[in-house]
């Protein structure tokens, strides 16, 4: 007998069960806003490391361009949300990943006109 309603009970559990409703609109939505803010921080982080390299052509010192380069990075995301409406639905995972991106961006651009100007490469 306990068996049967054991069953019985995983079979109305497995019946009542219901994936939710998928919001087409606003997974699309969400997604075209994320991509508008990768592109501004690819932008971003390219022109911040045509400025680093043109620091370091000028005379800068290596260190002052990359801590204006950190500087930059640590204001993206003001940056991005002035730039565009959108970014309000943004999470902490979605700004850590523009973060990123606007640091090894910048990082990738200035050290690789940096090697191209010095002649390294």
């Amino acid at each position: 007998m306990a068996k049967k309603a054991k069953r019985k009970l995983e079979e109305e559990e497995a019946a009542s069960f219901e994936f939710p409703v998928f919001d087409d609109t606003a997974f699309v939505k969400k997604e075209f806003e994320l991509a508008v803010g990768l592109t501004l921080a690819s932008l971003l982080s390219i022109v911040v490391g045509f400025v680093g390299w043109g620091l370091n052509v000028v005379g800068v010192p290596w260190w002052g361009s990359f801590l204006i380069g950190i500087l930059v990075v640590g204001l993206s995301p003001v940056i991005i949300a002035r730039l565009h409406a959108g970014s309000a639905i943004y999470t902490r995972g979605d700004w850590a990943g523009l973060i990123f991106l606007v640091f090894f961006g910048f990082l990738a651009v200035w050290l690789l006109l940096a090697n191209i100007s010095s002649g390294a490469l």
